[in-house]
């Protein structure tokens, strides 16, 4: 059985399964991302409604819960051991995480930054797409449409961008900037006051000899900044600016260069 939080909720077992009403679907949601603890059962009230929960929302829990114990009979054998359990004050999901995709993808994420940092890029880069590919959309897009927007639906969605950012730095440490150049656009434009992803662009553009495209990414990014946040460019980000503009020989790196 796969539990898929990487876009809608999906439970796959030999076939996609039904998760039944919103209270059953983001009950189940919140018990997958906080596998194998016990979660009281107002915790469970709290993700759910906040401070508007209804009197009858322990009840509606209750039969939450029922459900998602008929939704694991129904896909045996194929659970593997997954259980959900009655716990005091709550309740307790026991799977292995390697079953839900969030825990995969920061388990390849993880991987892919290690071997980034340690000199070999080939495989971050393999590690890192095979991360980057779990994602079918935003983080429970289902729930996050019903008004429901957990603190792990941000922090997730920071790994993301945290992957993405380690899996184009190894790219260019490949020597793949003229394939990444579009890309790093598009990433740029979504995330404007993001300046690793600016300092990447501007390198990219500039070992595709775009020189003016290095300066104008800089340019707006330093906008965005002072427009949302009112400061400058951090001094890492000034001085890429300042490399570029003295076209100093250690931007074209170590590595020949794709054409």
């Amino acid at each position: 059985m796969q539990f898929n939080l990487l876009g809608p909720l999906e439970v796959v077992a030999d076939r996609a399964l039904p998760l039944g009403g919103v209270v059953q679907r983001a009950t189940l949601g919140y018990l997958v991302l906080n596998p194998n603890k016990v979660v009281a059962t107002s915790r469970l009230i709290e993700a759910l409604w906040g401070g508007d929960a209804p009197m009858t929302s322990r009840k509606m829990v209750q039969n939450a819960i029922s459900g998602i114990r008929r939704l694991l009979d129904q896909a045996a054998p194929d659970s593997r051991g997954i259980r959900l359990v009655t716990a005091p004050h709550g309740y307790q999901l026991h799977l292995d995480t390697e079953c839900v995709d969030a825990f995969r993808f920061r388990r390849l994420a993880a991987a892919g930054r290690a071997e980034l940092g340690a000199g070999f890029p080939e495989q971050a880069v393999e590690s890192l797409a095979q991360a980057l590919g779990l994602w079918r959309d935003s983080v429970l897009v289902d729930l996050a449409e019903g008004g429901i927007g957990w603190p792990a639906f941000a922090q997730l969605e920071r790994e993301r961008l945290t992957a993405y950012e380690d899996w184009a730095a190894a790219g260019l440490e490949l020597g793949r900037h003229r394939e990444l150049v579009v890309d790093l656009e598009q990433a740029a434009a979504t995330t404007p006051t993001r300046e690793r992803l600016c300092h990447q662009l501007m390198l990219a553009h500039y070992r595709c000899g775009q020189q003016t495209e290095a300066l104008a990414a800089y340019r707006r990014t330093r906008q965005a900044l002072v427009d949302i946040h009112g400061l400058d460019p951090t001094r890492d980000l000034q001085e890429m600016e300042r490399a570029i503009l003295n076209q100093e020989p250690r931007l074209l790196g170590r590595r020949p260069q794709l054409v």
